[in-house]
């Protein structure tokens, strides 16, 4: 399709430029005008047109592509939700009548995973919504919603030891989008703390704090984490896309980020929150 549309480009293009350079050759040369302005006139308004048609050329397509990406992702997701609430559902029936330990724990898993297909149901919805409004903005509860990821996040990390203390707070944004970011950070913390896999997450005065003990940085990597794909830790997994990501966030919905941190003792995100 792409390699299509670059050669009609190209040679409308080409066959643009040839007639706009032939046409001003024969006015000037052949015809001889004098009227310079009338040549700027229909000069104009031929390469005004060309633009047109050639934007059009362009635009076209994508947008048509970008539309069936979009219609495929409504429909996927619209399917995705059937299977995954009949998987939770009967699991937490099947679960009531168990009574062997193994079996449980098998449960568990199947419940743990097919919460994490939530997780992406969820993300993908968002993106989708994201890309038809220009903004999702709620009020909700922040201390019920850091709880929320608190508890996801020990599921997936069984051996982290998350510690919470926090306030009642009530703010009006984006909630799926600031989950999101909670969960990057938090999810740093432990992947960057490996001998030492306590968390403490605080949240009091607008503020939230997300503290690690863990490799730490120093100053110079403390200005690259915003880049794209930047890892502190090579030996990490993960594409280092997850800051740059967080701090979009927080541009975009006026939220105070700051990094504090120091080698070999630890790391602390505060993410500062306008008073209602």
């Amino acid at each position: 399709m792409f390699r299509n549309l670059r050669i009609h480009i190209f040679v409308y293009y080409f066959v643009t430029t040839l007639t706009f350079l032939g046409i001003l050759y024969y006015s000037l040369a052949v015809v001889g005008t004098q009227n310079i302005f009338l040549l700027v006139v229909i000069m104009l308004c031929f390469v005004t047109l060309s633009g047109i048609f050639i934007s059009k050329l362009s635009i076209d397509p994508l947008e048509e592509h970008v539309q069936n990406l979009q219609n495929l992702s409504k429909e996927t997701l619209h399917e995705l939700n059937l299977p995954i609430s009949t998987i939770m559902t009967n699991s937490h029936m099947l679960k009531k009548n168990m009574t062997n330990e193994k079996d449980l724990k098998r449960m568990q898993r199947i419940e743990s995973a097919c919460g994490m297909l939530q997780e992406r149901y969820n993300e993908l919805d968002y993106m989708i919504k994201t890309q038809t409004q220009k903004t999702i903005q709620e009020n909700f509860a922040l201390d019920e919603l850091v709880q929320k990821r608190v508890e996801f996040l020990e599921s997936i990390y069984p051996h982290a030891v998350l510690r919470s203390e926090l306030q009642t707070l009530q703010i009006f944004g984006d909630p799926i989008g600031l989950a999101k970011v909670i969960d990057n950070i938090i999810d740093n913390g432990v992947k960057y703390s490996p001998n030492s896999p306590k968390i403490d997450i605080k949240l009091e005065n607008y503020e939230l704090h997300i503290q690690d003990y863990g490799f730490g940085m120093d100053e110079v990597e403390l200005l690259q984490i915003f880049d794209n794909y930047y890892q502190s830790n090579t030996n990490m997994q993960g594409f280092g896309i997850g800051l740059s990501m967080v701090k979009r966030f927080c541009d975009t919905h006026d939220i105070g980020l700051n990094f504090k941190s120091q080698k070999n003792t630890g790391t602390t995100v505060t993410l500062k929150f306008k008073e209602n």
